[in-house]
């Protein structure tokens, strides 16, 4: 070999260990610098999890200060130093989630960890650069225990849900459901005790099949019935304004071969006979004739109408996501383009799924002139010594309809409990000015016999200047029920609750 060449070699040589630092110089950057507070926050990090593992986290509160989840020292020879407690138990199981040494995090556990497990406390002074002690936060909630307490009890053991929301801010201020589950053994050392709770809480249903780990207020979808034709009436005065006014046929039934696909007849609830405009079928929830409505506002403007209410959508709640969580309207796996799907959608049935917390979003809708808040249960986050870390700045998710529309609708859902043949007549005194749709959901069997209903009702009060919007749902319940004579009571003692507390603090 050349002189020359061997100076070349060892020149490429030279840049290639010179590119060689340099690709070990970005990486080192990369990982100390720009994925630093990544893999510092990592629950996998094995550093993060000791850390985890034995320190005391955050309390999380409920508004009015009572105490959800909090540490306590564990009793001696424990694995690890810190008790996680839920003094409440189920009552907000499903909120805060549970800290589990097995299982992880779940609920506002998840959500907020990043608050409420031990952190280095915020550099303030000279002084606090010598020292690297470590903080926790205290994370309070917008939901009242008075508020889920009254829930609890007006569901009365039945399974279903309630949920209240402050139409104005999106605070969610009580959302329960029953079955629910106590987060406490989850938290346990013990691993026998976490493993039967686990079975328990993830495998055990009740007799029509529902899980107490999953929250039927917001992770379980069902059909909404009647509720929904708030949205078939907000699709008609936004998306076809021509059949505001317009009249549908009277029918008890409408024949089989009348409706694109109909093979069976489409009854009303109870088979009585009705027809007429939007103002005449509203009140007493006309099934005929707002079905051959939706059909003529038509699929797109239906679908439109729907994803401004946050169908099809993944609601934004500052609780851990889940694809079960996502209400639906006329989806590709379940409508097939004919018009007797689109039919029985727009009354809430076949291809129309929600969840108790999109159809309070859709009474809050229409008691904030059209705009959906985005719904949230964190408050306020406060350190260990009371100041103010983080607050909820209110944002707006979604407007899904004009403020001229929400008038309408409001005025229509008014006539529904003021009107003498409106569905949830009588049910509220007229000082609470309330605006409600009931909803009475069919649910069949495998062989299409109707076994059961699924009573719904959603409301907002004082109609005139509302301040809270609330869905109550009662599934499975006994044919004979509507949603009007099983959902109403829980809704009347909610809306009682509600307007005779005073204002909670924070929120």
């Amino acid at each position: 070999m050349t002189e020359g060449g061997l100076a070349r070699r060892i020149r490429w040589m030279g840049v290639f260990i010179l590119v060689c630092f340099v690709a070990v110089f970005v990486q080192l950057n990369n990982l100390q610098v720009v994925q630093a507070h990544k893999y510092a926050s990592d629950p996998n990090n094995p550093a993060v999890a000791a850390a985890r593992d034995s320190q005391p986290r955050g309390a999380i509160t409920s508004v009015e200060g009572t105490v959800l989840a909090q540490s306590v020292k564990a009793p001696k020879g424990s694995t690890f130093a810190y008790d996680r407690q839920y003094p409440t138990g189920p009552l907000f199981g499903q909120i805060t989630g549970t800290f589990s040494y097995y299982h992880g995090l779940f609920g506002v556990e998840a959500s907020y960890n990043s608050y409420l497990i031990a952190h280095n406390r915020p550099l303030k002074s000279l002084g606090d650069l010598l020292t690297t002690s470590t903080v926790t936060d205290t994370v309070i909630l917008t939901l009242s225990d008075k508020l889920q307490m009254a829930a609890q009890q007006a569901l009365g053991g039945r399974d279903g849900s309630v949920v209240v929301l402050d139409p104005s801010t999106g605070a969610v201020e009580a959302m329960y459901s029953n079955p629910s589950y106590d987060p406490g053994p989850l938290a346990s050392q013990v691993a026998k005790t976490v493993h039967d709770a686990w079975i328990a809480d993830t495998s055990t249903k009740d007799a029509q099949g529902h899980l107490p780990f999953t929250s039927l207020a917001y992770q379980d979808t069902a059909f909404p019935g009647s509720t929904f034709k708030v949205v078939t009436t907000t699709a008609t005065y936004e998306k076809a304004p021509q059949f505001v006014n317009a009249s549908m046929p009277y029918y008890t039934c409408i024949p089989p071969k009348t409706l694109g696909g109909q093979t069976t007849p489409l009854c009303n609830y109870g088979n009585g006979g009705c027809g007429g405009t939007i103002a005449e079928m509203l009140p007493p929830s006309c099934d005929t004739g707002y079905a051959i409505l939706g059909t003529k506002v038509g699929a797109d403007n239906m679908v439109a109408a729907a994803d401004a209410f946050g169908f099809n959508k993944q609601p934004p709640l500052d609780l851990p996501p889940s694809p079960f969580e996502v209400s639906q309207f006329l989806q590709p796996n379940c409508y097939q383009n004919a018009e007797i799907f689109l039919a029985f959608s727009s009354i809430g049935q076949f291809c129309t799924r929600a969840t108790p917390l999109q159809m309070a979003m859709v009474a809050a809708a229409v008691a904030n002139k059209g705009v959906i808040m985005t719904p949230h249960v964190m408050d306020q986050i406060r350190d260990s010594g009371g100041n103010l870390v983080k607050t909820y700045a209110p944002t707006t998710w979604l407007t899904a309809m004009s403020p001229q529309t929400a008038s309408a609708v409001n005025g229509l859902m008014v006539g529904v409990t003021h009107n003498s043949n409106g569905t949830a007549a009588g049910i509220f005194p007229p000082s609470e000015d309330v605006a409600a749709k009931t909803g009475t959901a069919q649910v069949q069997n495998a062989a299409g016999q109707y076994i059961a209903t699924n009573d719904w009702m959603i409301a907002f009060a004082p109609a005139n200047a509302p301040k809270v919007a609330i869905a109550v749902e009662l599934l499975d319940q006994p044919v004979s029920g509507t949603g009007a004579e099983k959902a109403g009571p829980v809704m009347a003692t909610m809306i009682q609750d509600v307007l005779s507390a005073p204002a909670a603090a924070g929120h």
